[in-house]
């Protein structure tokens, strides 16, 4: 059944004509013709993610889920599909729907049940996929979020339809030869070999990974409210920071932990009826999200210019991120294929008020309410959205500001030299030896003069890498700032003494000469002396009459 699905894409693969090289004049009308016929349109987005949650066992079996194990090694009857498994549900996965539906403002279903989603395909050993269909465990929801200053800012909101929980499918294993060898296919075990199919599909084998079947996922709809491919990006991006505070994914895209299928039609302006739907899939980053949309909707607006509007049909199209298009994968199912009905083997999911409240008074400050908040300190969106971005940055930032560290100084460090650090050193904030504790330390003895700027970065880079406590390194280093007068007067004499030349041409008109001095003397101090006062001293002693 597959191969057939999949046979249209490879037929319009092998017939696509051979790249032509285009020239940037060439290049630029083309941009501008498109944008001239996608200006009449109107897009509309919206897009259905899928979150694998972080929880210890499967979300039907007590089979553990670590991702990149060997193919087969954590299978058990109930996920392999075989007769008389029954399942029973993980009761963490309720918990983190729940948690999920709250966060995403959505209004809870006290009773809800699962259901069965039939369908055929070699990585679905038991032939259906327990789903939620009419009766979901969260509804009308919302998210708010920024937009990056970068891309015109602004604030959106985004509704939410549905949240429900469902297991994942298995994994199709490739082999382009039809080589059985381990260079080619991963070795499947024992256990395996008593359900996999080995398919030969167009000279390719297949094999079956069930290490992910049964494993729980949560899926979110949104309502059809984006209307470009950056509003859809930084939705998906939104989502991926509201599981990661909630704690009930990882959200990595790279590991399969947060798909998103993104479903994109467009209309003339001013129309209220929707176009046709095409569904797009193989979105493995935001920036693919992005760009998948663009295309499409240039694909969509190119062919009603052309009178071929009947051409868009309701489809699966697969994003190429090589040639930058997006193809013809499968047509798109109706509800009716799937022939949903309620799963007999599960009851239904009862919720109580007293458990829902007790996850509600669990919950974590979300990226919405903290970006707020941070806004009231009086900081910038752009330091707003960076502190926010990231749950361990902003939970460092927190814990610094909570010892007392002024709240812009704090937020300079962190973008800066911090960030500059992890970057080079491929490091989390969690991964730095720096504490909040000592960043705040650090703050506080430049701002009260004990170290200067340029010590207090020394310091800074010693920290990270090795860890320690910022007044120990002060007094082990003899670090402490010069502040008296007179030892600063004495080191810009002796300067200005051994310079006469500098100091003849600084008086005939070279002022600049004024930064070769100051570092002289800073070299003398060994970068000790207090830059205020320094320069003070050197300028009354520079111009003063000889």
């Amino acid at each position: 059944m597959k191969n057939s699905q999949i046979q249209p894409a490879t037929q319009e693969k092998q017939q696509q004509p051979p790249q032509i090289k285009v020239s940037p004049q060439t290049h630029q009308t083309k941009t501008k013709t498109l944008d001239k016929i996608t200006q009449d349109y109107e897009a509309i987005i919206g897009i259905e993610t899928h979150v694998q949650l972080s929880t210890l066992t499967k979300a039907f079996c007590g089979c553990p889920y670590n991702y990149g194990s060997q193919p087969n090694t954590s299978i058990c009857p109930i996920c392999m599909g075989l007769p008389g498994a029954l399942p029973v549900l993980n009761s963490k996965v309720i918990e983190f729907a729940v948690k999920l539906g709250l966060a995403l403002n959505c209004k809870l279903s006290l009773n809800s049940k699962f259901d069965r989603k039939q369908y055929f395909y070699p990585d679905l050993p038991k032939g259906y996929q327990i789903s939620q269909f009419d009766i979901p465990i969260a509804t009308s929801g919302y998210l708010d979020l920024d937009l990056p200053v970068e891309f015109g800012g602004g604030h959106r909101r985004f509704g939410i339809t549905r949240v429900h929980m469902e297991e994942d499918a298995g994994k199709l294993l490739h082999s382009g030869d039809g080589d059985y060898s381990q260079e080619n296919t991963i070795p499947l075990t024992l256990g395996s070999l008593l359900m996999a199919a080995c398919l030969l599909c167009f000279g390719n084998l297949l094999q079956v990974d069930l290490n992910r079947a049964g494993v729980p996922l949560l899926e979110i709809v949104s309502e059809p409210d984006m209307r470009n491919g950056i509003e859809a990006a930084e939705y998906a991006s939104e989502v991926q920071r509201v599981v990661r505070y909630l704690g009930v994914s990882n959200g990595n895209m790279q590991e399969g932990s947060l798909r998103c299928d993104v479903n994109v039609s467009i209309r003339p302006i001013g129309q209220s009826e929707f176009g046709t739907k095409v569904e797009i899939k193989n979105l493995n980053s935001f920036s693919s999200i992005n760009r998948a949309i663009d295309f499409e909707i240039e694909r969509q607006a190119l062919l009603h210019s052309q009178g071929q509007g009947d051409q868009i049909v309701q489809e699966t199209r697969l994003w190429e991120e090589g040639s930058q298009k997006t193809v013809t994968m499968r047509k798109k199912e109706g509800l009716s294929d799937y022939r949903y009905f309620p799963e007999p083997d599960l009851p239904e999911v009862i919720l109580t008020e007293e458990f829902v409240d007790s996850i509600h008074r669990s919950l974590p400050e979300l990226p919405e309410v903290k970006r707020r908040r941070y806004e009231k300190m009086g900081l910038s969106m752009q330091d707003v959205l960076f502190l926010a971005n990231d749950i361990n940055v902003s939970q460092f930032f927190d814990a610094t500001i909570a010892m007392g560290a002024d709240v812009k100084l704090a937020t300079n460090w962190i973008m800066g030299d911090i960030a500059a650090y992890m970057k080079n050193e491929k490091l989390s904030i969690s991964e730095i030896k720096l504490a909040p504790e000592e960043l705040a330390e650090l703050i506080a003895s430049i701002k009260s003069g004990t170290i200067s700027g340029k010590i207090g970065k020394e310091i800074l880079f010693e920290l990270l890498a090795k860890g320690g406590m910022v007044k120990g390194l002060i007094k082990e280093k003899d670090l402490v700032q010069i502040v008296d007068p007179s030892e600063i007067e004495k080191m810009v004499d002796k300067v200005l003494l051994e310079n006469p030349k500098q100091l003849e041409q600084y008086r005939g008109g070279k002022t600049k000469l004024q930064g070769y001095f100051a570092g002289q003397i800073m070299k003398i101090s060994k970068g000790k002396a207090n830059p205020g006062l320094l320069n003070k001293i050197l300028l009354e002693k520079l111009n003063a009459k000889s």
